[in-house]
């Protein structure tokens, strides 16, 4: 057997390794392992020889106990604690993991609100309104269909946009779309997650425990305190992160929102300034010129130059704020992990009967879930987005994107009708108060009607896009 040499092997692992790099920063490419997902969660739900496994699995309970010998004479144990309370496998990644999902959302939303696209009245404002059309418009279509119904607790569902797929898609139809219009749709998508938690935080959580929400809100107030007085680093921040996590868990706020809630904290200001920087670096590598005279058989860089390096390093990253250093860190995790993860347990319907496909299916005790969430999606987000835009733009409260048309915009626009995540997410908190078989019927009803009205929407937008910019060429 011939032998690879080591440099090769070695070089390859670095090819390797740029390659899948350069494809994790493709805008695309989380868009496109979250679809791959979902084709898998569906197999898994429906295969006869996967089904019963993967939905045993999702309710493995992960609760740890302790309890102790039944006393004979009571007929109670002495000691029977477990925490956290009915913990399985699905409510680990919508409760746990998906908090870190937030996180990220919360800190992307800082970073525009502070410093990006909405950060000024001027450039906020036409995302924003438009925002708020495009979740007034699904939410109004899907009350329609499902007023007085069991299903009327669903409207939130397809009031939310996937920034992922749909600035994927953007992505892949190059200059086809107006950079003005990219920006546009993006903020666009930043603030309708903004409204798709506060949907969450206020209309989809339990039965508060206003004890457990004031330790909570004091617990914040401090941290929010300590960053007035200076305090950057991160052990601060995630530790207590962990208690708001608990306390919201148990007070019946859904606990995802405790990831907003500590994005929004952590301090965006770097620890060291510029000047701090430039002459603590300036001094390590006058350090380094210094201790190449020391001879050692290591060569470049020997012990000391690595300690210089590191020093250099370790500067470098209090340079940039905690905030920045998070969002980079975490990003990868979130897009490439945790939401697969999200969409392999939530995304698989079990389909007895093709009714499931059937978006025309009414029924005047429960409504039609199907219909208000496919509408919602194909109609109610493009319209309630041009419609908000052209108001804020006729009251001149908002400017007209440049190098745009109405016909574009509105192209744009149904690529806001992808919600999916968001979606998905809602879903799966939405009908609680309802019957469990009833409850599971409808959200399984409702993620088909977030697949196919998100696929429908993607289509739409996509051709609306190449038809009017072909127009535009001529």
């Amino acid at each position: 057997m011939k032998l690879i040499p080591v440099y090769k092997w070695t070089k390859g692992v670095r090819a390797f390794n740029q390659r899948n790099k350069r494809l994790m920063e493709q805008p695309w490419a989380s868009g496109v392992l979250l679809l791959a997902c979902v084709i898998v969660a569906m197999l898994l739900a429906n295969l006869p020889f996967t089904k019963e496994l993967y939905h045993n699995f999702l309710e493995t309970s992960l609760a740890m106990s302790i309890q102790s010998p039944i006393d004979p004479e009571t007929g109670v144990r002495a000691i029977d604690w477990v925490f956290p309370k009915d913990m399985t496998v699905e409510k680990f990644i919508n409760d746990i993991l998906m908090v870190i999902f937030f996180f990220t959302v919360g800190l992307e939303i800082k970073r525009e609100v502070v410093c990006g696209e909405l950060s000024s009245v001027k450039k906020a404002m036409l995302p924003v309104i438009a925002a708020a059309g495009g979740m007034a418009m699904p939410a109004i279509i899907y009350a329609l269909f499902n007023h007085g119904t069991a299903a009327v607790s669903g409207w939130g569902i397809p009031t939310a946009t996937d920034i992922a797929f749909a600035v994927g898609i953007m992505s892949i139809l190059g200059d086809k779309v107006p950079i003005s219009l990219k920006i546009f749709l993006t903020a666009l998508a930043i603030a309708d997650d903004l409204g798709a938690i506060l949907v969450v935080a206020i209309f989809y959580g339990g039965n508060i425990n206003f004890g457990l929400l004031l330790i909570a809100l004091i617990l914040i107030v401090l941290l929010v305190l300590m960053g007035h007085v200076g305090e950057k680093r991160p052990a601060f921040y995630l530790i207590p992160a962990v208690a708001v996590w608990f306390l919201f868990y148990y007070s019946g706020i859904h606990s995802t929102m405790s990831g907003v809630v500590m994005a929004f904290l952590i301090p965006m200001k770097p620890r060291f300034s510029h000047a701090y920087f430039q002459r603590r670096s300036d001094q390590y590598e006058r350090r380094i010129i210094e201790y190449a005279k020391i001879k050692d058989e290591e060569g470049f860089p020997n012990g000391p130059q690595r300690h210089c390096l590191r020093r250099i390093r370790d500067i470098s990253n209090q340079t940039m704020g905690l905030s920045y250093r998070l969002e980079h860190f975490l990003s990868p995790w979130v897009n490439f992990l945790i939401m697969p993860i999200f969409a392999i347990a939530n995304a698989g319907v079990e389909i007895t009967d093709l009714s499931y496909f059937n978006i025309f299916q009414y029924s005047p005790e429960i409504g039609s879930v199907s219909m208000g969430v496919f509408f919602g999606l194909l109609l109610g987000k493009p319209v309630g987005i041009t419609l908000a835009s052209f108001i804020a733009i006729k009251a001149k409260v908002g400017e007209m994107p440049s190098n745009s048309s109405w016909k574009m915009l509105f192209a744009v626009a149904c690529l806001g009708g992808i919600g999916f995540t968001m979606s998905i997410f809602v879903d799966t908190l939405s009908f609680g108060e309802l019957a469990p078989e009833l409850t599971h019927h409808l959200r399984s009803l409702g993620k088909i009607a977030v697949l196919t009205g998100s696929l429908s929407a993607g289509v739409l937008g996509c051709l609306l896009i190449c038809m009017f910019a072909k127009k535009t060429e001529k």
